[in-house]
């Protein structure tokens, strides 16, 4: 994710992909923001492999 704070990151994220309010995402327990955070790194990963690829068969 992009510079600044990461939690203040991830909570836009959880604010824009899931619809939560930030404090739902800040109030949760540390076991259950750091699944959260885990899961959003693996999509984020997942998405840009998947991106790589399409631009990589764009370019052949």
């Amino acid at each position: 994710m992009n510079g600044g704070d990461p939690e203040a990151n991830y909570a836009y994220y959880c604010l824009h992909k899931f619809h939560w309010k930030p404090t739902e995402f800040i109030e949760m327990s540390e076991e259950e923001m750091a699944f959260v955070i885990a899961a959003i790194d693996i999509k984020a990963l997942n998405d840009k492999k998947h991106a790589d690829e399409q631009k990589s068969k764009i370019r052949r």
